[in-house]
């Protein structure tokens, strides 16, 4: 039996075919070649059309069946991971009616704020486990307040793999993880959070009907099938966002645990049994994919906007052909880049500092000694330091890391930027061949019971490699980090 698995990012779409029985990926494939393209007509806007999502989709599909060479009726059952906190809205007839306000956007910063002093922030954290922040349910109260005439016509606001879902199966349906990370889910009564919802004057009607995490979510139609090359009738299984179903695919599931994604943006992301907030609200607490009443697991989520858009953005700048290339240049830098620094904080508000957007930043350079060896590793450590700095956080809230989990991808393929992680932060980094859509793959097949757990579905995972500390430059990583962290603290204030 084979499983397909969606990763539907904001700079594409993976997909991954998992053969169940020998529990190994047999083809992967990503579309577009080039990064989906982000329209922020306004500064902190970030918008997407669900149809470069779908045209996504089909090309991913495609090229997995090819690579795969197997019959399409194989495919037994297909799993979904999505880019977070996104608001798609649609009409009756699931006419999509404007594009998408996805996770990096920040428009709604002070509409969440408002929300936050007016409810309390006690009865917030208590229910939502955070301030409404910047999150979906924010998003959709400004659509009411900007677009009264497209708000009139809402009839379901859904999160991106929810969408993706609807586009597959013809069904609107949601998952309580979702619905938490939108800040819809009370954790305190375990319903909707209706005195949110009530506060912004959102009906509860907007709210698609909740289905299982892991489980029949809505079958295929000839629609859908069609367009995808697919059988009609095949399950949908599984659906979670990118950051939880990241930790599945690293067997990230119980307290203690954490794991790390660095793509567009950067991630650290802890298991917790505390259902209980940030009173800064500096990290999110949401339904992990494990979560239930009985058992909570909470995903503590700290998550840097500008991880990967740093790394292309100084990749362009310095017209490097290649990241590997870009590494390269990194790698013949000194560690600490004779004082140069750079706060990677270009890509909107950022939640661990206080939904605060203070933009990047280069500080120290000097002209006689910085050339783009300087500035190529000065981007790369200060993300490590950002890194290091919301793991910092986390061991404030009791969710320290013994040891960090990531795929061998994105910008965890840069030596230096792993070098400088583990270098400051004295945590080992274990490395493993996963990514989203193999995570999302292996979740399908939980979903339809073709494995009886979790663990089951990982028992084949194996770390391909673990970059220990480098105690020899400890010192220089610490004052580096040191000088990094002062001069933050100096912009914040």
């Amino acid at each position: 039996m084979y499983f397909l698995g969606y990763d539907l990012g904001s700079s594409s779409v993976k997909a991954s075919i998992l053969n169940g029985e020998t529990g190994v990926v047999v083809a992967r494939s990503t579309y577009p070649d080039n990064e989906l393209t982000i329209e922020a007509s306004r500064p902190g806007w970030a918008e997407q059309h669900p149809d470069a999502w779908w045209e996504a989709v089909r090309g991913a599909t495609s090229r997995v069946l090819s690579s795969a060479m197997i019959d399409a009726r194989q495919v037994k059952a297909i799993g979904i991971s999505y880019q977070m906190h996104g608001l798609v809205v649609v009409d009756s007839e699931g006419t999509i009616l404007r594009p998408a306000i996805i996770w990096c956007d920040s428009r709604a910063v002070e509409i969440g704020r408002r929300a936050f002093d007016a409810i309390g922030s006690d009865r917030c954290l208590k229910a939502l486990l955070s301030s409404p922040g910047n999150f979906t349910a924010s998003k959709l109260a400004w659509v009411r307040e900007a677009e009264p005439d497209v708000f009139k016509r809402v009839y379901r606001a859904m999160l991106p793999g929810d969408w993706l879902a609807y586009a597959l199966t013809g069904r609107m349906a949601t998952t309580i993880p979702g619905l938490s990370e939108g800040m819809f889910w009370d954790f305190e009564r375990h319903g909707l959070a209706d005195f949110l919802l009530m506060h912004y004057g959102i009906p509860r009607t907007m709210v698609p009907e909740i289905v299982p995490t892991f489980g029949e979510q809505g079958r295929l139609t000839s629609a859908a099938a069609s367009s995808l090359g697919l059988a009609e009738g095949t399950p949908v299984t599984y659906r979670s966002g990118d950051q939880p179903n990241n930790a599945l695919s690293l067997g990230v599931m119980e307290p203690g645990e954490i794991a790390a994604t660095a793509g567009t943006s950067g991630v650290v992301y802890g298991v917790s049994d505390s259902v209980r907030g940030d009173k800064e609200s500096r990290v999110n607490s949401f339904a992990h994919v494990n979560h239930s009443k009985e058992r909570p697991r909470l995903g503590v989520l700290l998550c840097i906007n500008g991880a990967g858009s740093s790394n292309r953005w100084v990749r362009d700048l310095l017209d490097e052909p290649s990241y590997d290339e870009l590494n390269r240049q990194a790698a013949r830098a000194p560690i600490g880049c004779e004082g140069l620094r750079v706060h990677s904080f270009g890509n909107g508000a950022e939640r661990m500092l206080g939904d605060r957007d203070i933009g990047a930043s280069f500080t120290g350079l000097a002209f006689n000694t910085h050339d783009r060896r300087y500035v190529a590793r000065a981007v790369l450590e200060g993300l490590a330091f950002a890194f290091h700095y919301g793991m910092n956080i986390l061991a404030e809230l009791g969710v320290g890391a013994r040891a960090l989990r990531a795929g061998r991808t994105n910008m965890f393929q840069s030596p230096v930027f792993r070098e400088t992680l583990t270098g400051t932060s004295g945590v080992s980094l274990e490395l493993y061949e996963t990514d989203g859509g193999e995570g999302a793959a292996r979740g399908a097949a939980i979903g339809a019971s073709f494995y009886a757990s979790p663990a089951e579905a990982l028992s084949g995972l194996t770390v391909l490699e673990t970059v220990e500390p480098d105690r020899r430059h400890e010192a220089r990583y610490e004052d580096a980090y040191a000088s990094w962290l002062a001069e933050l603290e100096g912009r914040l204030r």
